[in-house]
């Protein structure tokens, strides 16, 4: 399985919301597992365990969890033991969790509320059975995650610069943090002036900004840099999740029909399709109008599987 790729392509789109030109960076197309966000981590992270010489990976999210299924891929690849804890309350079948299972991953269930223990005893068992385990955090957490995408805003640049024009806009889907962290430290890094807004598929304000923050100053921090951002700059927005994560309404279900018809587009429910429906609510809200609109395609093509059905019922 490679560890390297190409940046992944910017296409512009046919959606024209308000008079806005639409592009889609399509890190779902990043060749690693059916590709995504947690794809371009998940090469860091591998980096780093091979790096340390650990031999087993525990990590931790739900059974439609992006992450769980690219970690469980790359570590049947290596050979390596992965472990994954999952919340007893999320645990429908889903494309995602049957890929894991494929992969070979050791799923345990628990009660959300025990998940912290439950890491740490399966970190202790593995300690007792002479395994050195690496543990990444839910959602590729942390700063080798936030890396990933300053790795990302780079390819962005540089897709700017090759063909003379500016982003006004970056909008993605915002779960754990490191996404928007990453783009938000590229931004200060380069001294850019856009916005970058993150559709939240599931968190709440003040706890999910405050998490973006941190994941900034964290990262930021590490590489000596004084540059500092307030909290008021993130943008994360909260409006569109719902009833929580998972939780979508015919809308965002037009809207994956909508891609998917006019641009050949996959998205899903879960993550993708619900913030692309987020971005043109808010765009209508705040009447954004002429401007050059780029929306980060975060993967998540197994799930669209899961919802055929009731795409075919919307139409």
């Amino acid at each position: 399985m490679t560890n390297h790729f190409e940046a992944s392509p910017i296409h512009k789109m046919t959606e024209s919301l308000n008079n806005n030109t639409f592009y889609i960076k399509r890190d779902d197309l990043i060749p690693i597992s059916f590709g995504g966000n947690k794809a371009r981590k998940a090469v860091l992270f591998f980096e780093d365990l091979i790096k340390g010489k650990f031999d087993s990976i525990v990590t931790y999210g739900s059974s439609s969890s992006n992450h769980c299924r690219i970690i469980a891929n790359i570590a049947a690849a290596k050979g390596i033991p992965c472990h994954i804890i999952s919340p007893s309350g999320s645990n429908q079948s889903t494309a995602n969790s049957k890929l894991v299972e494929l992969f070979g991953s050791i799923v345990t269930l628990c009660p959300v509320s025990e998940v912290g223990i439950t890491i740490k005893r399966k970190l202790d068992e593995l300690k007792i059975q002479g395994y050195n385990p690496y543990f990444i955090q839910g959602g590729g957490h942390g700063d080798i995650g936030t890396h990933a995408y300053v790795n990302a805003y780079h390819e962005i640049l540089g897709y700017e610069n090759s063909f003379g024009i500016h982003f006004d806009y970056i909008f993605h889907t915002s779960g754990t943090g490191t996404t928007q962290a990453g783009l938000v430290c590229g931004k200060l890094l380069n001294a850019d002036e856009r916005e970058i807004v993150g559709i939240s598929n599931a968190r709440k304000n003040p706890y999910g900004r405050q998490v973006i923050l941190d994941s900034v100053n964290s990262y930021l921090m590490n590489l000596h840099k004084k540059k500092s951002i307030a909290t008021e700059e993130i943008k994360f927005i909260d409006d569109y999740i719902l009833e929580g994560y998972g939780s979508y309404n015919n809308k965002v279900l037009q809207t994956i029909n909508e891609v998917l018809i006019n641009d050949g587009i996959p998205l899903d429910t879960t993550y993708t399709g619900k913030a692309f429906w987020g971005m043109k609510e808010y765009i209508k809200k705040n009447n954004i109008t002429d401007k050059r609109i780029l929306f980060i395609h975060t993967g998540g093509t197994p799930l669209f599987f899961d919802n055929l059905e009731d795409l075919k019922n919307e139409r």
